[in-house]
């Protein structure tokens, strides 16, 4: 016998989470409601997840609705990292997602060093592009200058 359930997270074989799906007796009493993994599908709980997912999603429009405005502030904002060179313009180590997130913070952008996306570190003078996550569905590119420490 079939009983619904709510599903509480994402699940590769019976569906992401909110949804209600129908699943054997057995499987939802023994394994997926004692793992807290989905729960009985009563009107009072679809009442409740229901409200809960209306939060989130308006919570989750919220911080799109940030990360866009960022997005917009990173592309109009450059940032520059000076750094130490030695013969023929080489540089001495690497820039990091350090150097660029305190660069970037001089200039009214706070970032985080985890949002950056580096392929592979900048050992190279000139101008650079840096892919920044600000959201999960929202990616904006920063252009980083790399230039000459004067001595």
């Amino acid at each position: 016998m079939d009983i619904q359930v709510i599903l509480t997270e994402d699940d590769p074989k019976l569906g992401r989470r909110g949804e209600v799906v129908k699943v054997s007796r057995g499987h939802a009493l023994n394994f997926l409601i004692p793992h807290n993994k989905a729960r009985l599908a009563t009107a009072s709980s679809l009442k409740a997840f229901e409200a809960e997912r209306a939060a989130r999603e308006k919570k989750e429009a919220e911080a799109l609705a940030d990360a866009t405005a960022l997005a917009a502030k990173i592309q109009d904002t450059p940032v520059s990292v000076t750094v130490l060179t030695g013969e023929g313009g080489r540089l001495f180590g690497a820039v990091t997602a350090q150097d660029i997130v305190f660069a970037a913070s001089e200039r009214g952008v706070s970032l985080e060093k985890r949002q950056l996306i580096l392929e592979e570190p900048i050992k190279k003078l000139g101008e650079h592009e840096v892919k920044i996550r600000l959201h999960a569905n929202l990616q904006a590119l920063l252009k980083v200058s790399v230039v000459k420490k004067k001595s």
